[in-house]
């Protein structure tokens, strides 16, 4: 799977994994120390999905991350310190103390859409992001993931064929971690991939092991080059698996023990170790040096949101609603005059070249992968 990455690129891509594990490692450690006031939600053996999507896409690229996407975030240039202050409702947070988890953007910046908590509401925003950034001309591509309990919602469906429809530059990542909180893939859906679903909306998709960061990357890159070339939305679905249950506070006793011991076989980040020294492309002491800067960033930003003081009770009403506190203007990056009439003036009347007729009176279609429920 390897795909012309240059060496920097192999060992950056280390980087951000190993980032994203240590940091929500010691996030577990503050939260048993009750430092971490709200929910923790780790992304505990998915962090070659996260890292490796995002990692595909450019600097004028959109992303709206979910809470098990700090990867993600981390990869756009999101320091550590604002992920310790955010979940330890710290002043000097991005949203101020005012929010506990990952729930925090970036529009001016790094181009970072917030979480909805609502799971598969994105979709339909990121695809409407994604035409928006077309009409205003930018040649830029929009990201999002959600789960494999997310595509059983309206909004992920809705929100996917709205996107097909005006052939968004879109790219859709279904992280397949087994788990809708409790419930498996199998007691949500008849078929086995659910990549399956892009088809019923004429799109393309792809299947990818999630645990593999080179195969995420090249998956990704290929995808994000076609949705960036007026080829349409683009689903991956990464097979993957939650380590973890869905938050802190939940023990994941549903989850059969052989399950977690075939997935922690397929570790991303011992794979990826692995293939590194296997390939040659780093040394021990590369290595050592790479995780020393890692900790002792991780070090200084926990250090630093320790240290931080908490929201005064002042702030409580500021910045609840706008009122004239900032404006927001589209940023036009070609010619106005090419979407306003009488550039932009199209017939009134559709033209339909498949009148929508069948040749056969009867037609079954079977499917090719139907799961025997259990």
């Amino acid at each position: 799977m390897d795909h012309h990455l240059t060496r920097e690129q192999y060992l950056e891509l280390y980087y951000f994994m190993k980032l994203n594990r240590e940091l929500e490692e010691m996030m577990v450690s503050l939260f048993r120390q009750s430092k971490i006031f709200g929910g923790l939600y780790p992304s505990f053996g998915q962090e070659a999905t996260s890292v490796g999507t995002a990692y595909a896409l450019g600097p004028g690229d959109w992303i709206a991350p979910m809470i098990r996407n700090i990867g993600a975030l981390l990869v756009r240039g999101v320091p550590p310190r604002d992920i310790f202050t955010q979940h330890m409702g710290r002043a000097t947070s991005p949203t101020q103390g005012k929010e506990k988890t990952s729930n925090f953007g970036d529009l001016k910046i790094r181009h970072i859409v917030s979480p909805i908590a609502m799971l598969g509401d994105l979709v339909p925003v990121m695809a409407g992001v994604a035409m928006a950034t077309r009409y205003l001309g930018h040649n830029a591509v929009t990201m999002t993931w959600v789960g494999d309990g997310a595509t059983s919602t309206g909004a992920f469906h809705e929100g996917l064929n709205f996107a097909a429809v005006n052939r968004a530059p879109f790219v859709l990542v279904v992280e397949n971690n087994q788990w809708a909180y409790s419930t498996p893939v199998t007691k949500q859906a008849r078929i086995r991939n659910l990549a399956d679903r892009a088809l019923a909306y004429g799109i393309p998709a792809v299947i990818v092991d999630g645990n593999d960061v080179i195969a995420v990357h090249a998956a990704a890159t290929q995808a994000v080059q076609r949705a960036r070339s007026d080829g349409g939305p683009v689903l991956i679905e990464a097979k993957t698996m939650r380590m973890k249950g869905h938050a802190q506070h939940d023990p994941a006793d549903y989850v059969p023990k052989e399950m977690f011991g075939y997935w922690k076989a397929r570790d991303p980040i011992a794979r990826y170790e692995k293939y590194l020294t296997e390939k040659r492309i780093w040394s021990e002491n590369e290595r050592t040096d790479v995780d020393a800067r890692i900790r002792s960033l991780l070090d200084e930003d926990r250090e630093f949101a320790e240290n931080s003081p908490f929201p005064s009770p002042e702030i409580a009403e500021q910045g609840v609603y706008c009122e004239g506190c900032h404006t927001l203007e589209p940023e036009w990056r070609r010619p106005r005059e090419e979407v306003m009439p009488p550039k932009s003036s199209v017939s009134p009347a559709y033209q339909i070249s498949d009148f929508g007729g069948s040749e056969s009176e009867l037609k079954w279609i079977e499917p090719t992968e139907m799961q025997t429920p259990r």
